[in-house]
C-alpha cells in the first residue's frame, strides 16, 4: 500500500474509534468483545463495533508488512482481550481509553514502573 492510503486508513480507524467508545462509555456494550451481553434487544450485536475490530487487525498487519506500528491500533487491540473476573467493564474501559487518547498517552505505559523490591 502507499504511504498515503495507510495514512488514510490509520484517520478512519482512529476517526471511527473515538466514535465508537465516545458511544460505548455511554453504556453501550459490545466494543471490545464480539460477546453480546444478556439483556434487551438493544444491546445485542454492534455491528460497527465488529468492522472496527477488523479494521483494527487488518490495518495492524498492513502496517507490520512494512515494520511499522500504530500505538492506537495496538492498545485497542490488547484491550479487546480483557475479560474475565478482573474485567473493569466496558464504559469505564472506554472512558479510560478516551481520555488516554485525548491527553495523547496512547502508546506509554499505563502503570508507572514497579521495582522488584
Amino acid at each position: 500500500m502507499e504511504p498515503e492510503q495507510i495514512e488514510m486508513l490509520t484517520g478512519a480507524f482512529h476517526d471511527q474509534l473515538v466514535a465508537l467508545l465516545e458511544e460505548c462509555a455511554r453504556g453501550r456494550r459490545g466494543l471490545f468483545s464480539e460477546y453480546e451481553h444478556l439483556g434487551g434487544e438493544e444491546e445485542r450485536g454492534w455491528p460497527e463495533a465488529g468492522r472496527l475490530r477488523e479494521l483494527a487487525a487488518a490495518l495492524q498487519s498492513i502496517l507490520a508488512q512494512s515494520e511499522e506500528r500504530s500505538a492506537l491500533c495496538d492498545e485497542f487491540l490488547d484491550l479487546c482481550t480483557i475479560h474475565g473476573e478482573s474485567d473493569p467493564g466496558e464504559p469505564r474501559l472506554a472512558r479510560v481509553f478516551l481520555a488516554r487518547i485525548e491527553k495523547g498517552e496512547v502508546g506509554t505505559a499505563t502503570e508507572a514502573e514497579r521495582r522488584p523490591w
